[in-house]
């Protein structure tokens, strides 16, 4: 089954991470995918790369999983021992692998600006430029009426801002005002959000210098 235009998808919050989630653990630890209630429930509830964080028992992941099966968003692959799941995205709302990783990660972290979604998106697909990020937002935003109508919405510029952040419309019509004036979790500079990505990055910068180190000493070579 195909979404079409007569369809009306409008995602609750929860199906939303649900399906988020879904998508990013297939991209970051495709070892472990397809993902099973309980992983996936531990995935929605992460305390990183999450906005919002989310509280969400077994039972809150199952019954968005079976209304995004309806969908034919997630399919459930029951040949195994305990029942696993999968995403059916591209194919259920008809956008390629790069529409669909944006829309994966706005669907995770909320409202972002095209560069923080390249930056976002280096273990989802790597981009070539932003132009490339800004090119497949455009489409998402000029999405005719007869495939659905726009998947995102370019918010008003917050203050003190020097870029628009852009939102998805899977759950339904966003207050672009309200957003604008809050600034959103993660998009002044020393938020919550803002502080986590910068110390994530931080971490791995300074474990790949480790290992460049290391590789420098058993080679005999200088740093």
């Amino acid at each position: 089954m195909t979404l079409t235009p007569a369809t009306s998808l409008t995602l609750t919050p929860i199906e939303a991470r649900v399906l988020g989630s879904l998508m990013e653990k297939a991209r970051t630890v495709p070892d472990s995918y397809p993902l099973s209630l309980n992983s996936l429930m531990l995935g929605c509830n992460q305390k990183s790369s999450r906005d919002p964080v989310m509280d969400l028992s077994e039972a809150d992941v199952a019954s968005a999983l079976d209304n995004l099966m309806t969908l034919s968003l997630v399919r459930a692959n029951t040949s195994g021992r305990v029942t696993r799941y999968e995403y059916n995205f591209q194919r259920g709302l008809q956008v390629p692998e790069q529409s669909a990783v944006l829309l994966g990660l706005l669907m995770l972290r909320g409202p972002q600006t095209a560069a923080e979604l390249r930056l976002n998106t280096e273990r989802w697909y790597k981009f070539a430029d932003i132009s490339s990020v800004e090119a497949f937002l455009e489409e998402l935003q000029d999405r005719s009426a007869d495939k659905g109508g726009p998947l995102v919405i370019k918010l008003a510029r917050a203050p003190g801002a020097r870029e628009q952040r852009l939102a998805h419309l899977l759950c339904g019509p966003v207050d672009a005002a309200q957003f604008a004036q809050s600034g959103g979790a993660g998009a002044r500079d020393g938020s919550p959000g803002t502080l986590a990505r910068i110390e994530q990055l931080e971490a791995e910068v300074a474990q790949l210098q480790a290992t460049v180190l290391k590789l420098c000493t058993e080679l005999g070579v200088s740093g």
